[in-house]
C-alpha cells in the first residue's frame, strides 16, 4: 500500500521507510473514488482511516470521526469535502499542528470555494505578495 512519509514524501512500506496514511471525510463518490485508488486501511483496533458521510450522518458523527483521524499518528493527511468542512469549520480551525495536515477538497455536486478554505487563507496570511516579486 502507499503511504506518505513527513519527510521524504510517498513511499511504499515495502521500502521499510516509516510512512503515514491518508486519512479521508467524504461524501460516498469520493470515499469511493479513493477507496478504489488504494487508501482504505484499518489499524491495530480495526478503525478505519476514512468516514463515509451519508445523509443520515450526524454532525455529532462527523466531528467524533474527524477528531479520532487527527488524533492517530499514523496518519499524515487528511482529505475532506469542503461542503463536510464546513460543517465542522471549528474543529477544522482548531487544528494547528502540521501533522495530520487537512485539506479541503471539492466534491462532485459541490465545487471548490477558496474563500471558505480555512486552512488556505491560513497559509495565504504567511505571505506577502511583495516577497514573491
Amino acid at each position: 500500500s502507499i503511504g506518505i512519509n513527513a519527510e521524504y514524501g510517498v513511499s511504499t512500506q515495502s521500502t521499510g521507510a516509516k510512512s503515514h496514511l491518508i486519512g479521508l471525510v467524504g461524501d460516498e463518490d469520493t470515499c469511493t473514488a479513493f477507496l478504489l485508488g488504494g487508501i482504505g486501511e484499518l489499524n491495530d483496533k480495526r478503525e478505519p482511516n476514512f468516514l463515509v458521510v451519508k445523509k443520515d450522518t450526524t454532525i455529532g458523527d462527523i466531528e467524533s470521526n474527524l477528531k479520532r483521524l487527527l488524533a492517530r499518528k499514523d496518519i499524515g493527511i487528511i482529505l475532506i469535502n469542503q461542503h463536510i468542512a464546513n460543517d465542522v469549520r471549528h474543529i477544522i480551525e482548531a487544528h494547528t499542528a502540521p501533522i495530520p495536515a487537512l485539506l479541503e477538497i471539492p466534491s462532485k455536486e459541490h465545487p471548490y470555494d477558496p474563500s471558505k478554505d480555512s486552512i488556505l487563507r491560513r497559509a495565504k496570511g504567511m505571505f506577502n505578495i511583495d516577497d514573491m516579486r
